[in-house]
């Protein structure tokens, strides 16, 4: 039997990962990649600040080169590093208008990369209402896709932060749900008067509290603050307000 994966008889779409946005961007108006811990925050933060913030799938020299290529800064690929921006959503609290950086992430910069032609958002629970309101003023069929992380063999592992995420910006569309739309939005019901706390209990917020970002945990549980809607285009995220 020949099964296809895109949901197309819904309007509102959700799917995992990279296979996702293959599956999904192809037949939707609009794409919301995201990744909460930490690379949709971190795009929200920035661009908010009126940064252009380009995305990049590699943590190597490449990224050096893609850097210089575009006249950006390139982020640390150590979020250690207390005076350099890296996905540490912390480190871009100020980062000045104009700054134009490159932030690799194998998560939600690869996904954006691959969503071809489709309008693409980076959605987070920071700007959760704001994304769902451009979206909907952009096409009728958006897919939502949570990043996910990766396990030591670079499998996709899924993550709750994600789900969560992604069933916060599906709460706000207006359409027919899929039914793993349906099941997000369920996770996030299930969470929103208490985001912190799931964040800070799920294996990546454990995993960013053992080492010493717990302000990362709170500035990516914080609901609807943003108006930011970072939208990419010409390679990379820039701010576009509601």
């Amino acid at each position: 039997m020949d099964i296809n994966f895109d949901q197309s008889e819904y309007e509102l779409r959700c799917e995992w990962g990279e296979q996702g946005v293959v599956k999904l961007a192809p037949v939707s108006d609009v794409v919301v990649i995201v990744d909460i811990l930490s690379f949709s925050t971190c795009v929200d933060i920035a661009t908010n600040n009126g940064a252009i913030i380009f995305p990049y799938r590699w943590k190597d020299k490449s990224a050096v080169d893609y850097a210089l290529s575009v006249n950006a800064e390139l982020a640390s690929f150590n979020r250690k590093l207390k005076e350099s921006y890296s996905l540490s959503p912390v480190s871009l609290i100020d980062i000045p208008a104009g700054t134009k950086l490159v932030l690799p992430s194998p998560n939600g910069a690869t996904l954006t990369l691959n969503t071809g032609s489709t309008t693409t958002l980076a959605g987070c629970l920071r700007n959760s209402k704001a994304i769902a309101q451009f979206a909907m003023a952009h096409g009728t069929r958006i897919a939502i896709v949570p990043a996910g992380e990766r396990w030591p063999d670079g499998s996709l592992r899924p993550a709750l932060e994600d789900l969560i995420g992604a069933g916060a910006i599906l709460n706000f569309l207006d359409g027919r749900l899929s039914p793993e739309a349906e099941a997000a939005v369920a996770v996030f019901r299930r969470w929103k008067d208490d985001l912190l706390t799931a964040l800070r209990r799920c294996n990546s917020g454990k995993e960013l509290t053992a080492r010493g970002f717990p302000q990362d945990i709170e500035l990516a549980a914080a609901f609807n603050i943003s108006s930011c809607v970072p939208l990419f285009t010409h390679n990379a995220y820039v701010k576009r307000l509601t």
